[in-house]
């Protein structure tokens, strides 16, 4: 069947984009150390990818919903991603390295909601939490594994050898990409001046003034901030705690703090997008919020490195949940009246503002008062946030949700 072919698809679209993006992570600052940047140099061109990501949140996801083909989005933020990665390998010098980091930084902020869309496009709303949690397993799978692969890529052949391998791991997620078919939605009519616009669904579109005036993406944008304002800085502490006092393994520690997470998140999305749909958002919501704090305050307890990768496990809890409960309570937001991707983008944008305070507050407060007061504060931050989405978040599933009957998609 078009349904179960397209779905087996997505499955494999989400594992391969993973691989891709992985190849942006750390490895850049690996690959640009061995060609002779300094630390403040590398610092100052992951910032622009930062900036770049930051600024496109909200461009990109606007772009994204005027385009009624999302397939050609996610192919054309893929491509953009594949001429990162070769401008990458081509030279280690500024004008090149600044190019990838802007053009990775847009095509990221328009790949992601191009990829929800496409979900969305193929289940009904009622089966999307399932469906996000199938997409986050595959995802993590795809990121765990491409991370070991390109480590050995790195240690055995060279540092440029990784993006290589990262363009050519973009080739079989075009391929997947080209085997998803959906029906398109139909062409609105142009809107006669005085008259409100229509979705392609025939409801009535919102005004962005109305979207931002809605108290769910508000408070959920907060809650986003807060996430990454507590989460962001964490691994990085920890791992320069483990680099200063730990002799030989410690390359091992921090690959494995950042592998098994990963097969926690894939074996834990589907349950969560599962009990999203069963409980409501909020009770899913607070237990991976919960898991932030109580991270924060076992690593500031931590004497022992070993001790470091069980406790990055919980990041595994907070990571599985916030993927897949961002681009759903984005969907519950919308509800149907457009600007999805606008949404996903605007939560893209918090988050991104939460991860850069939390990375200069963390460091700040390590430097001045030690790295123990420093995850004291991370813990508070995440404290606040379980309050936030307990006291103040509302239930943003609707009933529409529970009513609605899977739509059958047919090759478009």
């Amino acid at each position: 069947m078009v349904i179960a072919r397209s779905l087996r698809a997505l499955d494999w679209l989400n594992f391969f984009v993973a691989n891709v993006q992985t190849g942006f992570g750390p490895f850049i600052a690996s690959y640009l150390s061995a060609n002779k940047w300094t630390q403040g140099e590398i610092g100052l061109m992951l910032s622009v990818g930062t900036i770049s990501a930051m600024a496109s949140q909200l461009p990109a996801g606007a772009l994204v919903d005027a385009m009624r083909n999302k397939k050609f989005a996610a192919l054309s933020a893929i491509v953009a991603i594949i001429a990162s990665a070769l401008l990458l390998a081509a030279s280690p010098t500024f004008v090149p390295v600044f190019a990838a980091e802007v053009l990775h930084g847009f095509a990221s902020c328009m790949l992601v909601p191009a990829m929800a869309a496409i979900s969305l496009a193929l289940v009904s709303r009622a089966d999307l939490g399932d469906r996000l949690g199938r997409n986050a397993r595959w995802a993590s799978i795809g990121s765990a594994l491409t991370a070991a692969l390109m480590g050995a890529f790195g240690e055995y052949l060279s540092l440029r050898s990784v993006f290589f391998l990262t363009a050519a791991l973009a080739l079989p997620a075009i391929v997947a990409l080209r085997m998803i078919h959906y029906d398109a939605p139909p062409v609105v009519p142009r809107t006669p001046p005085g008259k409100p616009k229509l979705t392609p669904e025939g409801e009535e579109r919102e005004s962005l003034r109305h979207l931002l005036k809605d108290k769910r993406l508000l408070i959920f944008a907060a809650c986003v901030v807060l996430f990454h304002l507590s989460n962001a800085a964490m691994l990085n502490l920890a791992a320069g705690e483990v680099t200063a006092h730990m002799g030989d393994n410690v390359q091992l520690v921090i690959a494995a703090c950042i592998i098994v997470p990963q097969f926690i998140v894939a074996a834990l999305s589907p349950w969560v997008g599962r009990q999203a749909q069963k409980w409501g958002r909020r009770p899913v919501l607070i237990l991976g919020f919960c898991a932030l704090p109580v991270r924060a305050i076992l690593f500031a307890g931590v004497s022992t490195p070993y001790l470091l990768v069980p406790v990055q496990m919980l990041d595994g809890i907070s990571a599985a949940v916030f993927g897949v409960m961002l681009p759903l309570i984005a969907a519950d937001v919308a509800g149907g009246r457009g600007h999805y991707n606008l949404t996903i983008g605007f939560f893209g944008l918090a988050a991104g503002i939460g991860a850069t305070l939390s990375t200069a507050a963390a460091g700040f407060a390590a430097d001045r008062f030690g790295t123990a007061i420093s995850f004291f504060g991370l813990a508070a931050a995440g404290l606040i946030a379980v309050l936030l989405v307990w006291l103040a978040m509302p239930e943003t599933r609707g009933a529409h949700v529970e009513q609605e009957v899977a739509k059958p998609p047919v090759e478009a």
